[in-house]
């Protein structure tokens, strides 16, 4: 097989083992063992084909240099993107600080506060005192005196527990990847994924993991429908949606911590501009040319283009998108592309499908940063070296919701094409591993990331990044979930806004059991058992519809009460026409029930949310029914 040190594009290394981990090499190589007999030649020779074409135009494969970062650099840049820059010195308003850190967990209160103390450590070390002291916000103690503070007072017991962590580590069996092959589990986003893990540490149950049997078996996991619902992404206002890659990123953080993992991130490479007008064009810049075509475009459309030709045509070829075609005929279609596609000149009916698939990777390898991001590429590659699977799917579900929309939008047509295609498996010959290993070169390997694989650890790392290819395609729709804790959070960011907390105690943990004892305080008032409610339609009706409110009315009871009224009681419909109907009975999947204000933005409403315990939470928001988006336009 071809060894990717002879390529100019090299793998990105994953990022080291934190210094108080236990190695985890066992669970690592029982999991390469378990996939030995899943063919690797598909990603070999794709790095080949990627080579080739790499050596065809030296001058576009040039390398950029990415600066070491100085001790505490790292910090400051985590806190500037978990939306703390201020506690940097930084001019601004340290309420905003404040409100973020009221939303926190105790296991994500401890992550902030140790990157805090590792900045003002390193700040200290250089003799450079910030132009606000750390300590001036958050009274922390020198690092010897909070070593002290640990031992002779009553510690924190997560605090206890993470010192103990190391010890307990290195006696356990992190078993490899699946558990119950073939058999569904409970993917629990009630509770942080970091609280789960100090849990499971705690009490030494992370070594429930099974060997894995069948390198093909992937175990099912079904998220439990708490009462409000489960929140897809999209079904959040892009005003709430901002909020949540900052809280993901904290969460994401304090998981690594929990498992014992160093969350390394990329600076962002520099590379040169270029004239193209669709490959090796920023994702941003596509998008805004393409929106001024089309507004609210939100994948390219060259992109759009490429899925759509492969859909049509390809699916059914066999070794559709292992085998490769031309790369002479490709270079002439990129240009006939940058030529034409804007034009609708392009004949996409005289493409070869081998071709098109050849362009669709050659789309995604020359976007000048990586589709999983320059920042995000090592975490993501580091996502292989978690033993336990769910906890590699709560970092994959974190990762994606850090993604830049942009980024995750396109990832996701990508992937649900990628879908297609193992779906038809038995005609093109393609099953979700050869998928997995023939994209994955494409994901992971990038120009502007020149990082060298250790020597001896190729087939690992390979195998390692095809299997995070899998996990994305075979579980997309699970990790393109947000979490309800992680709205939970929206809510108390939106809530704390009018809220002031004084920090006169002396660590981030002392302020937030006040917070969440005030919290659990107001959380005690029980709400009515029965509340009657307005819900508007302001787009359909000129009325609003009264609902009376019990613990068994959901949604979709409130949609079907709404579409029964319509029928039978003749009410004054704004712009009657065509509402969509089946069978001569209203369709009820054509509408949809938003709650609008209080203290969330806009969020799209699981058809089984159960609407007085939602009225409990937010009781100053709106109803509002619209049509589904998804659905063509009634008027």
């Amino acid at each position: 097989s071809l060894s990717t040190r002879h390529c100019p594009w090299k793998m990105n290394q994953l990022p080291p083992r934190s210094p108080v981990a236990s190695p985890v090499s066992e669970s690592t190589n029982s999991r390469v063992e378990a996939l030995d007999n899943l063919s690797m030649d598909s990603f070999w020779l794709e790095v080949e084909n990627i080579k080739q074409s790499a050596e065809a135009e030296q001058e576009e494969c040039s390398l950029a240099d990415v600066k070491t970062q100085e001790e505490g650099e790292a910090e400051a840049e985590w806190l500037q993107d978990a939306g703390l820059s201020e506690l940097l010195g930084d001019a601004g308003s340290e309420q905003d600080n404040l409100v973020l850190l009221s939303t926190l967990t105790r296991t994500q209160a401890a992550a902030v506060q140790r990157r805090l103390d590792t900045y003002s450590r390193s700040r200290r070390r250089r003799n450079k005192q910030p132009v606000r002291d750390v300590r001036d916000i958050f009274a922390v103690a020198s690092s010897e005196d909070t070593a002290a503070e640990k031992e002779e007072s009553s510690p924190d017991p997560l605090w206890q527990n993470l010192r103990t962590s190391n010890t307990q580590r290195k006696t356990q069996d992190y078993s490899c990847t699946v558990r119950n092959p073939g058999k569904e589990e409970v993917f629990n986003m009630d509770v942080a994924y970091s609280e789960q893990a100090a849990v499971l540490l705690k009490g030494s149950l992370l070594s429930e993991s099974r060997k894995l049997k069948d390198g093909n078996a992937l175990t099912r996991f079904k998220i439990p429908k708490g009462r409000l619902g489960v929140t897809r992404i999209g079904d959040l206002s892009a005003q709430d949606m901002k909020k949540i890659p900052t809280l993901a990123l904290i969460e994401l953080t304090a998981l690594c911590d929990i498992l014992g993992f160093e969350l390394k991130r990329n600076k962002a490479a520099k590379l040169k501009t270029t004239e193209k007008r669709l490959f090796g064009v920023p994702l941003n810049t596509l998008l805004e040319n393409d929106q001024k075509l089309l507004p609210n475009t939100k994948v390219p459309l060259l992109l759009q283009a490429l899925l759509s030709c492969l859909e049509k045509r390809g699916l059914e070829t066999e070794g559709i998108l292992r085998v490769s075609g031309s790369q002479t005929r490709i270079k002439s279609l990129e240009q006939k592309l940058e030529r034409d596609f804007y034009s609708g000149l392009f004949r996409w009916d005289e493409v070869h499908q081998n071709d098109v698939s050849g362009l669709l990777k050659r789309f995604i390898r020359e976007l000048p940063a990586p589709l999983l991001t320059a920042e995000y590429l090592p975490a993501f590659a580091a996502v292989q070296n978690i033993p336990d699977l769910k906890q590699r799917l709560q970092a994959l579900n974190l990762l994606i919701l850090i993604l830049p929309e942009s980024n995750r939008n396109t990832l996701k047509a990508l992937l649900e094409f990628l879908s297609k295609v193992v779906a038809r498996e038995n005609n093109n010959k393609m099953n979700l591993w050869n998928v997995s290993t023939v994209m994955a070169p494409n994901l992971f390997m990038h120009k502007g990331l020149p990082n060298k694989i250790p020597e001896g650890k190729e087939k690992q790392l390979a195998e390692g990044a095809a299997d995070v290819v899998r996990m994305m395609i075979h579980y997309q729709d699970l990790l393109w979930t947000v979490s309800s804790f992680l709205v939970a959070q929206v809510r108390k960011l939106n809530e704390s806004n009018s809220k002031r907390y004084q920090f006169c105690d002396k660590r981030i943990k002392n302020l937030l059991r006040k917070i969440h004892a005030d919290k659990d305080k107001v959380e005690k008032n029980q709400g009515e058992p029965s509340k009657i409610v307005k819900v508007h339609a302001s787009l359909l009706l000129k009325d609003s519809l009264e609902v009376h409110l019990n613990n068994a009315t959901r949604v979709a009871d409130v949609l079907r009460q709404f579409q029964k009224n319509l029928c039978q009681n003749g009410w004054n419909i704004v712009n009657t026409v065509n509402l969509l109907k089946c069978n001569n009975s209203m369709e009820c999947t054509n509408l949809l029930l938003y709650e609008v204000g209080g203290n969330i933005g806009e969020h799209c409403l699981d058809p089984d949310t159960y609407l007085l315990d939602l009225y409990h939470i937010n009781p100053h928001a709106e109803w509002i029914i619209k049509q589904n988006p998804s659905y063509p336009r009634m008027f």
